[in-house]
């Protein structure tokens, strides 16, 4: 079997976050990236799949060259191959045509994604690239069991999980659950060591339809400050519900 894990570089959650150019453009000074959380669950489950099945894994992003490190990263967890499409990803629509040039290329049984981005939030990808390839889809997934050309998935859903049985080539949506946060892998010094003998090939990217941008950038509106009430006054606490927040 042979897996490709779709990899975002995004920010680690603890940096701060700041715009430039009008509030058009991301300023990346002195952000700190990782492997998006999501696409990490789908990792560790592809290296589950190596170990026990003997399946090969390769991992792919659309970035630049500061998306190395991250893919440095993936290549010291286990995985064989590294890919890098050399652009910048800016929308959804042209990130997942560059995906599916590569997977068109190599034939991959089983695609993982994440199922969404913690910088954009879009949850485009994985979607789009099952549209474009015409593969079985599996979104907000959280197990992922296979055997031969079979495949039985678990996906979250509002109120609960439901499990579905489907076949390869599948396209999977992954996120929290597929493995449990305490399963996450942290390179060892071997596997840095042997990271820097693998492949990490860089390609040219195919013209692509956008489909949208970005005009702008907003953070959130700050909170405002506190107002404390004493416990016994009731009365100042109805009247600010009332007159200043205005939610009775």
């Amino acid at each position: 079997m042979k897996i490709l894990v779709c990899i975002s570089n995004v920010p680690d959650t603890t940096s701060k976050i700041n715009f430039t150019e009008g509030d058009t453009k991301f300023d990346s000074s002195g952000v700190q990236f990782v492997i998006n959380p999501n696409d990490e669950f789908g990792l560790t489950r592809a290296m589950w799949f190596k170990e026990k099945q003997g399946a090969t894994v390769h991992v792919a992003t659309v970035g630049l060259n500061t998306a190395e490190p991250t893919m440095r990263k993936a290549l010291a967890i286990g995985a064989d191959e590294a890919i890098r499409v050399d652009m910048e990803p800016t929308n959804g629509l042209s990130v997942a045509t560059q995906l599916a040039k590569l997977i068109k290329e190599d034939s991959y049984d089983l695609i993982i994604a994440g199922r969404e981005s913690i910088d954009y939030n879009g949850g485009m990808v994985p979607g789009i690239l099952a549209a474009q390839l015409n593969y079985n889809f599996v979104n907000t997934c959280i197990g992922l069991e296979i055997d031969g050309n079979k495949v039985t998935a678990t996906r979250e859903i509002d109120g609960g999980k439901e499990t579905l049985s489907t076949k390869l080539p599948l396209i999977v949506g992954g996120q929290k659950g597929l493995v449990e946060e305490s399963d996450l892998r942290i390179p060892n010094m071997r596997g840095i060591m042997m990271a820097r003998q693998k492949k990490l090939n860089v390609v040219a990217p195919v013209e692509a339809n956008t489909g949208s941008s970005d005009l702008a950038f907003e953070k959130p509106a700050p909170k405002g400050a506190v107002k404390l009430v004493e416990a016994n006054n009731l009365s100042e606490l109805v009247d600010l519900l009332h007159n200043e927040a205005k939610v009775i």
